[in-house]
């Protein structure tokens, strides 16, 4: 769609126009001898000449530099690329290289989120006849995207790395709360804090006294509401009552807090995982991506157009230069 800019170049014309026009105008004055002549109409001839050749050669410069700024030019230079994930094994990279054919291709690492993303904003660099091949453990995007090129997609899931969890328990019946963190099992390590502190994923209150005025956290287990004035006219659901604290944070309620089943006790942490953290991306299959022109508004910028900027900007002021040398 940029490339239409192109059918602008004929304003190169105006300029061209401009400068040929005759600039200086005849005056003429009437004679006291003239009475005796006779009367001749004036024919004058307008005879178009070249001036301020360097002027005129400057600002078509400059339109033709707004133009080639306009269509976004781009020279392909990008040869046969591999773009591997962030953390994928490298003796496995290597092998999937070598089963594609492609020698000393341009390697490039990316986060797995973005992989996708970068390969279709960027798509307009690779050559004509360049490879493009995606390895690693990419997320499935919500729709298949469309590039100029082929691209090749071998994906191979790799064990997710779990997070560590700040659990903070105050509460009398501590012993109860950690045997339920205590039986959970996966690929998330839970972290039991003695004191609340600012890492806190989660604070779980079991006393009736309230707690200091500075202290927050993302979610909340009270299993006394007394001290929570927030949770009075909470909303109930499932026997929970749950409200939003501006200066606390979420809170949740219970009076069967803490869970005495295990059945609960895997309610209870199910909706936590579900409500408060994002779920694990699955991994795109192995594929083909063929060919799709598809265009974009937020493809990337050509290599050139910042420089085309510069430029713009410098004969911008070359011309006001030469404009006013010339009236002076």
């Amino acid at each position: 769609m940029n490339s239409l800019w192109w059918l602008a170049l004929p304003v190169l014309l105006l300029p061209v126009w401009w400068h040929r026009q005759k600039r200086e105008q005849t005056r003429t004055l009437p004679l006291a001898s003239a009475r005796f002549v006779p009367r001749i109409e004036p024919n004058q001839v307008r005879v178009w000449r070249w001036v301020d050749v360097l002027l005129l050669v400057v600002r078509c410069l400059l339109l033709a530099a707004v133009v080639a700024w306009l269509a976004d030019p781009v020279l392909p230079w990008r040869p046969d690329t591999v773009v591997v994930v962030k953390g994928t094994d490298a003796a496995w990279a290597e092998k999937q290289v070598a089963a594609a054919g492609l020698k000393d291709p341009q390697r490039i690492e990316l986060p797995a989120a973005q992989v996708l993303e970068w390969v279709r904003r960027h798509q307009r660099e690779w050559q004509i006849d360049a490879r493009v091949l995606v390895l690693g453990d990419v997320p499935m995007p919500a729709s298949l995207p469309g590039f100029r090129h082929r691209v090749q997609l071998v994906t191979a899931r790799v064990a997710a790395q779990g997070a560590v969890r700040h659990v903070a328990i105050v509460s009398e019946r501590a012993q109860e709360w950690r045997r339920l963190f205590a039986a959970l099992d996966g690929a998330d390590r839970y972290v039991i804090d003695s004191e609340p502190s600012a890492k806190a994923d989660l604070i779980i209150w079991d006393v009736p006294h309230a707690p200091g005025a500075g202290l927050r956290a993302p979610l909340w287990w009270v299993a006394d509401a007394s001290a929570f004035p927030e949770l009075r006219d909470a909303r109930q659901v499932d026997g929970m009552r749950y409200a939003d604290s501006t200066s606390r944070g979420r809170l949740w309620s219970s009076a069967a807090w803490p869970p005495k089943d295990a059945d609960s006790a895997r309610r209870l942490f199910e909706t936590w995982q579900r409500m408060h953290f994002a779920p694990a991306p699955y991994t795109a299959p192995s594929q083909t991506i063929e060919t799709r022109r598809v265009w974009r508004p937020d493809e990337a910028e050509g290599e050139l157009r910042s420089m085309l900027a510069w430029l713009i900007v410098a004969l911008f002021a070359v011309e006001r230069i030469l404009t006013h040398a010339r009236r002076r």
